[in-house]
């Protein structure tokens, strides 16, 4: 099983408040373990516009109204920029199957405030991460469910929508999920 480029979906049922509801790019999987960016997360009251001015990086062309996403736990105070590939690549980007690629480099920040950078795009602070076998264990106890990645998913949809949408793009309705699991 790969999962890179796949959208894990939280189950009703999710114990960690971090994740409930929550839906997760996985943009790198190996033996090793798992990482991804949650994409329906906010951090509340931070614009982009805010993250690049304490960078020093001039934010006048650029989308800076746009919202600072929670991508995870984990490096909270590091930034990911989530895009489309394609084109020019920015910074040494790690290509994420299904189109995708996410960059970790100031220089895509400063591309981005001067008006040139991806669109669309996500900027999260923080990612998600499972160590070796982990990730497979939470599935199997049915705290995820997996779907594939779409760009409508990842970019087409305000945050609020996006884990009823990702539900419905495997025909499941919220309304029938359980929070209780069981093993026939």
């Amino acid at each position: 099983m790969d999962l890179a480029g796949q959208l894990l979906i939280a189950m009703p049922g999710m114990d960690d408040p971090r994740f409930a509801r929550s839906v997760v790019l996985i943009c790198a999987y190996s033996a090793e373990g798992a990482m991804g960016l949650i994409l329906n997360k906010h951090v509340t009251g931070m614009t982009l516009r805010e993250v690049l001015e304490r960078l020093d990086v001039d934010a006048d062309a650029g989308p800076a109204g746009a919202p600072v996403h929670f991508g995870g736990p984990v490096e909270t105070g590091r930034g990911f920029v989530l895009h489309r590939g394609g084109g020019e690549t920015m910074g040494g980007p790690m290509v994420v199957p299904g189109g995708f690629m996410v960059t970790a480099t100031q220089d895509i920040l400063e591309r981005m405030g001067a008006g040139k950078g991806p669109d669309p795009f996500v900027f999260s602070l923080g990612y998600a991460g499972w160590s070796a076998g982990q990730l497979e264990r939470e599935i199997a106890q049915n705290s995820w469910l997996t779907a594939p990645a779409t760009p409508d998913l990842v970019f087409g949809l305000d945050h609020t929508a996006l884990w009823d949408a990702a539900l419905r793009s495997i025909g499941i309705d919220a309304l029938t999920l359980s929070a209780s699991a069981g093993r026939a």
